[in-house]
Formats: structure tokens, C-alpha cells, sequence
């Protein structure tokens, strides 16, 4: 692919991101090109050792705030006619509900599954104390002469801290998980704004 293709490419590809950054986009990408031409690759190689355009475009996306999306496509690009002006007043009271309530669904979903993340390291706190606790019941048993019952604290001292391992490993994924969930909802909400089912 020419360096000319490229670039029109990632143009159409960015064309529903503010201009700004689209124009930046493109001339980082066309410097990029230009240096990797200067270092002794061919326009073909240049191009291929840049990535696709829908990883830049990917990357494009989780870089830009979706505040920024958000207010370029509420920014009219022409002055709006009064019959338009009339419908989005007299359609407030139907439409703005709506999105505060899809808006509402969508959050208490998102602090529902954080919750849940929460409330496994906090088991896994737990999990901890009871080890320590048990440790030193176990202990003090042993030291005064009940050894069945501080042999039973120790087992269950070693129950907790077995557990309180396999829980970390489950926390730790369950975290990792969600990170990933959302930036990928970040992005598709994104891509969603600016029109691109393929920067997903």
C-alpha cells in the first residue's frame, strides 16, 4: 500500500473524530512514514511497519476523552432552522428522560459489577485477618498446653491462607476482567459516536 492510499484510508477511517485530532492523526502518521523512507524502507515497508488502520484507529479512541467525541457531534455544523429548533423543544420532555434513564441503567450496572469486585477482595481480606487470628489462637493454645485445639486453629489457619491464595488469583482475574470490559465499552461507545463499526 502507497503512503497516499494510507492516508486516505485512516482519513475515512477518522472522519467522525474532531477535525483536530483527525488532522493530527494523520500528519503524525504521515511524518512517521516519511522518517521510516528516510532510515532505508521502501514506501510498501513504511507503510506495513506502521500497523492498520483499525489499530490506529482503536488507539485513536481510547486516547480522545469521549467528552471531546461527545461534543463534536452536539456541536451543529450548520445553524439550525426554527422547525427543528421547535421539535427538539417540544420533544424534551420525551427524549431527555429517556437518555437520563438509559444513562442511570448503564451506571448502576457498571457500579454493580465494581461492587462485586469490591466485595471479593474484601473477601479475600478476610481471608487474611482469619489466617492471622487463627495463627495466634493457635499459638496461644499450643502455648497453653491445648494442643488439639491449637492443632485445629493451625489447620484451619492453613485452610484460610490456602483459600485466601486461590481467591487472590480470582480477584486479580475478576479485576483484570473488568478493566477490560470497560475500556472495551469505552471504546465501542466511542466508535458508536463517531459512526465507525470498524474501530471496534
Amino acid at each position: 500500500m502507497s503512503k497516499e492510499e494510507f492516508l486516505n484510508e485512516l482519513k475515512s477511517a477518522l472522519s467522525g473524530l474532531p477535525q483536530d485530532d483527525a488532522d493530527e492523526r494523520l500528519l503524525f502518521y504521515s511524518e512517521m512514514i516519511d522518517d521510516r523512507m528516510e532510515e532505508g524502507a521502501n514506501e510498501s515497508e513504511a507503510v506495513s511497519g506502521i500497523g492498520t488502520v483499525d489499530e490506529i484507529v482503536r488507539q485513536t479512541l481510547e486516547d480522545i476523552p469521549i467528552t471531546k467525541i461527545v461534543k463534536e457531534k452536539i456541536t451543529p455544523k450548520r445553524r439550525l432552522r426554527a422547525w427543528e429548533v421547535v421539535l427538539i423543544v417540544l420533544g424534551f420532555p420525551v427524549w431527555f428522560p429517556l437518555i437520563v434513564a438509559a444513562g442511570a441503567v448503564v451506571l448502576s450496572l457498571y457500579i454493580v459489577f465494581w461492587s462485586l469486585i469490591v466485595s471479593l477482595w474484601a473477601i479475600e481480606v478476610s481471608l487474611w485477618v482469619c489466617l492471622l487470628g487463627m495463627a495466634a489462637a493457635a499459638a496461644v493454645y499450643l502455648f497453653q498446653g491445648y494442643a488439639l485445639q491449637g492443632i485445629a486453629m493451625l489447620g484451619a489457619a492453613l485452610f484460610c491462607g490456602g483459600l485466601s491464595i486461590f481467591m487472590f488469583f480470582v480477584c486479580t482475574a475478576a479485576s483484570k476482567g473488568m478493566i477490560k470490559l470497560t475500556k472495551k465499552a469505552a471504546i465501542g461507545i466511542k466508535s458508536r459516536l463517531i459512526g465507525k463499526e470498524n474501530a471496534k
